[in-house]
């Protein structure tokens, strides 16, 4: 706790120094649980590694698919803004992240300490405005930094570091973000918008006369310039998309639970009535 004693002279500055070093114990003694807790879970991770038949069968491979589970598992948690599941999903991304490092080691690839080190001297290194004696104005010129970089460490295109296996969305997100910092993009927004109708109209006129690869290519061009025009706009496409599953869901679900008959034997106007109810509880 810190002390709120400051009678006499000075009394400012013992209130300033108590505090200061209030802070740093406090820090200290954070830090040091910290890593006595992910000692703990190496520990777990050698014990587990050695003596669990489960745990001695997996490889990389095996674990990647449930990697990616747990990943979208810590999305879902994130989305609900729920603080318990988030920490529970932490956990276990953080145990698939030792399981990784735990296997490198045992094949003499590489060893925790030094991924960790690897990604502390490539933060330091891309920092030159923490570490250095660069200087920025603002986060645009950090990722524009950032981006210059890398091509500087050996990337041979802003969008080397791209995974191919993201879902599309977000992908083309990420694309149209690094090429961003590069200078690839409108100047002003308005021409986005218009690239979007100019999309849009392309895609109309496809429908016609086009095969459906065809249709399909002019498709993605359209839902490639809205996901362009959010980012001008600062909107998450994906998570955007993601508010409107949920409420498309809990709106369905709605009219399954009051639904007084099989959902195929009503009309449309009978389901879109309670969807019109479940639109007006969620406004309560």
């Amino acid at each position: 706790m810190l002390s709120c004693f400051k009678s006499g002279p000075g009394g400012n500055a013992i209130f300033v120094l108590r505090e200061k070093n209030w802070l740093k114990n406090n820090f200290v003694t954070d830090h040091t649980h910290n890593m006595q807790a992910f000692g703990r879970l190496l520990q777990i991770m050698d014990d587990l590694r050695e003596k669990c038949p489960w745990d001695r069968k997996q490889t990389m491979l095996t674990l990647k698919n449930l990697t990616v589970e747990e990943t979208y598992e810590l999305a879902d948690a994130i989305m609900d803004n729920d603080p318990a599941s988030v920490k529970e999903e932490l956990g276990d991304i953080m145990l698939h992240l030792c399981f990784y490092a735990k296997i490198a080691t045992e094949n003499g690839d590489f060893t925790m300490a030094e991924a960790i080190h690897a990604q502390c001297e490539k933060l330091i290194n891309r920092h030159p405005h923490i570490y250095g004696d660069l200087e920025v104005a603002d986060e645009a010129e950090v990722k524009k930094n950032w981006e210059q970089l890398k091509l500087k460490e050996g990337k041979k295109s802003v969008l080397s570091g791209v995974p191919q296996s993201l879902p599309a969305m977000i992908k083309a997100y990420r694309m149209q973000d690094k090429t961003a910092q590069v200078g690839f993009e409108w100047d002003d927004m308005s021409d986005v918008w218009s690239k979007v109708k100019e999309e849009l109209a392309e895609f109309e006129e496809a429908q016609a006369s086009m095969s459906n690869d065809e249709r399909e290519e002019e498709f993605g061009d359209v839902l490639f310039s809205l996901i362009n025009y959010a980012r001008y706009v600062k909107i998450d496409p994906e998570t955007a998309l993601e508010r409107v599953n949920r409420k498309f869901k809990s709106r369905f679900e709605y009219i399954e639970a009051q639904a007084e008959r099989p959902l195929k034997d009503m009309s449309l106007e009978e389901m879109d009535a309670l969807w019109a109810k479940a639109k007006k509880l969620e406004k309560k």
